[in-house]
């Protein structure tokens, strides 16, 4: 039987865990059917490596270009233009990954808040999608996006876990949501199993964020307990259960979303 094409639209590859055997974990999830797979850039130096890595397999690998809020405090007067000059490359295809997070508070609120609005004026500026984050900040986030609303083209939250009434004010304001391998703890993600049977087919996608979140469920623990887009069918087969829909018909409908979204 065929295995589903799915697309893992969030992917630390950069991530330091990966240095041994990127190449590896490429191969790997494109043999369980996921790819492409979406790099995510969180800070400027794992941005340009994750569009250089990404150039290097083209239609297969992608990127995105932006500044997490733990490192909001690290921006300069440069970082805008260099994000720019990132964000032309073809194997970019969003700016982000970027938001609010009061949760760890890494970098201070004030500062979190002016460079998420300055990646959000520049993904309108330039047409491009948002590849968001929000923790603990739900308030400020809606705010500063509503703000732009009328000019952001396409934007997702990524890894949601957050409530019902967050859930529909996202999708109110006509937002893509991200699920992760959260939906599979059956403790911590019995909100999200909840949750994700509301969101339209056509606004969901699916994504490991590795090496991150790992499924909790997963038959074969991995070594070290890293998370890899190899596993991204174990995290459609939980949101299939939940949503009552077939594998076959959730994979189709999140790839689909998936390239609208990031033009794919």
């Amino acid at each position: 039987m065929k295995k589903p094409s799915l697309i893992d639209i969030g992917v630390n590859l950069m991530h330091r865990s990966f240095h041994p055997d990127r190449d590896q974990v490429v191969a790997r999830a494109e043999a369980e059917g996921v790819s492409p797979l979406i790099l995510t850039g969180t800070h400027m130096r794992n941005s340009e490596e994750a569009a250089r890595y990404a150039a290097r397999f083209p239609g297969k690998l992608y990127s995105t270009a932006g500044i997490h809020p733990h490192d909001a405090r690290n921006c300069g007067p440069d970082t805008l233009a260099q994000l720019r000059k990132l964000a032309s490359l073809p194997s970019v295809v969003a700016i982000g990954e970027c938001g609010l997070d009061y949760n760890r508070d890494f970098s201070p609120r004030d500062v979190q808040r002016k460079w998420f609005e300055a990646q959000v004026m520049l993904a309108c500026e330039l047409r491009m999608p948002l590849f968001l984050h929000e923790r603990e900040a739900h308030t400020d986030f809606v705010r500063i996006l509503k703000t732009h609303l009328h000019r952001i083209d396409r934007a997702v939250v990524h890894c949601f876990t957050g409530s019902a009434s967050e859930l529909k004010t996202y999708l109110d304001m006509g937002l893509y949501i991200g699920i992760t391998g959260w939906i599979c703890d059956e403790r911590r993600g019995k909100q999200l199993r909840e949750l994700v049977r509301r969101i339209p087919l056509d606004r969901l996608m699916i994504e490991t964020d590795a090496p991150f979140l790992t499924p909790r469920d997963l038959p074969v623990k991995p070594a070290e307990g890293r998370n890899e887009p190899a596993f991204l069918p174990h995290i459609l087969q939980a949101v299939s259960v939940c949503v009552g829909k077939s594998t076959e018909e959730v994979a189709e409908a999140t790839t689909q979303a998936a390239r609208h979204v990031f033009g794919l």
